[in-house]
């Protein structure tokens, strides 16, 4: 019987190493498995950016997606501190106007690459009306009321959490406005979040919802330089826009969406924006203006592209809001307010909804509602011209 015995205990020593060696190649298959559907990116990356005057520590979170683009953003204003982005030739800049350092931020009063709120944009004289409460602003624009007042959501500390999934990376950004803030009524949550995404898309989607009825308006305020340096004078915009909205010398809106055709205002086909700004009156000269965007408001469609000749890079914007305000950068003066960059440096597509629609029942509505949500998608998509 022993040589019986020894003969199956062999068997069966073979069947138990079979099982070992099936079992542990299957796990080497799944463990091979999750590790080619991991990100391809690291995680976020959060490191100190320094103390703000009124004593509060900023954050710096960094994000890179699997081409090697990257965004830099802090959470005071729910600001980008830069974005690179490579050319034709592979070659990564940082295509944001920027700042030094949060001290040189702070310096800054032309709104760098932050979170605008609570209402984006000019509001006649400061003043609106909501359900027969009149409410007066800070007259922080000449007569009119910019970007949310003296402290405006761009000045605040928001709160922040790290995004992470298998196709993108970025931040999300969350701060309560209460009561009165700046003279709104209302206390309204607000969430924005930023990703970069494997397909070289930066997405920007804002929410909000308040107690009270209040108006709303919110939007980023990125100035764009796609060579990196020097002025944008050369970039070919091309709006996907059939109007714009004419204003007063304090940059109010007329209350009229004047078709740009045969106007200087027109970049239905691609133009240089230094093409025709000599040919705008206002003082300083250049564009400071909302266009509508084509289609149906509150529908993520195609509302700008930008081609920068030299180095390749181009810029598409997709966005949900009825206007997109362009800016080419008139009131950067060189000096400390402007972080050093001179007039042209960079511009803004800024979508949002129209100036002053507090105060012009027409034009799409800003006022939120309680109960009601503010909802809000931009779509900025990076590529190279070859």
């Amino acid at each position: 019987m022993k040589p019986f015995l020894l003969l199956g205990c062999f068997v069966f020593g073979c069947i138990v190493m079979a099982t070992y060696s099936f079992r542990a190649s299957r796990m080497q298959a799944t463990d091979s498995s999750r590790q080619s559907v991991r990100p391809a990116h690291a995680d976020v990356e959060v490191t100190p950016y320094g103390t703000s005057r009124d004593g509060q520590a900023v954050t710096l979170y960094t994000c890179r997606n699997k081409n090697g683009l990257t965004l830099k953003m802090m959470d005071w204003g729910a600001t980008i501190v830069a974005l690179e982005t490579p050319d034709r030739a592979g070659h990564s800049a940082n295509i944001v106007l920027t700042c030094a350092d949060l001290a040189a931020f702070e310096d800054c009063t032309m709104y760098f690459n932050s979170t605008i709120g609570r209402y984006a944009n000019r509001i006649a004289n400061g003043q609106f009306k909501v359900n027969g409460n009149t409410y007066q602003l800070a007259t922080n624009n000449g007569p009119n009321h910019l970007h949310g007042g003296q402290r405006g959501f761009d000045k605040r500390l928001w709160k922040a959490q790290p995004i992470k999934t298998e196709d993108e990376i970025g931040v999300q950004f969350r701060y309560v406005s209460p009561d009165g803030e700046e003279g709104y009524p209302g206390n309204v949550e607000v969430q924005v979040s930023y990703v970069l995404n494997n397909n070289d898309e930066l997405v920007v989607e804002y929410r909000a919802h308040s107690d009270r009825a209040t108006p709303v308006n919110l939007t980023n305020h990125n100035y764009w330089n796609l060579a990196g340096a020097g002025t944008i004078l050369e970039h070919e915009l091309r709006l996907h826009c059939d109007r714009y909205l004419p204003v007063d010398d304090t940059s109010i809106p007329t209350g009229e969406l004047r078709a740009v055709a045969g106007t200087p205002f027109d970049f239905t086909q691609p133009r240089a924006i230094g093409e025709r700004i000599g040919q705008l009156d206002n003082d300083p000269q250049g564009y400071d203006h909302c266009y509508v965007v084509n289609g149906e408001d509150g529908r993520l469609r195609l509302a700008a592209e930008v081609v920068e000749p030299r180095s390749g890079r181009t810029l598409s914007i997709w966005t949900t809001e009825p206007g997109i305000q362009f800016y080419s950068g008139n009131y950067l003066n060189g000096g400390i307010d402007s972080a050093g960059y001179a007039q042209y440096s960079g511009f803004c597509l800024e979508t949002q909804r129209y100036p002053d629609s507090p105060n012009r029942p027409d034009f799409p509505s800003s006022i939120l509602q309680p109960g009601d949500r503010y909802y809000h998608k931009t779509v900025h998509k990076f590529g190279i011209a070859r």
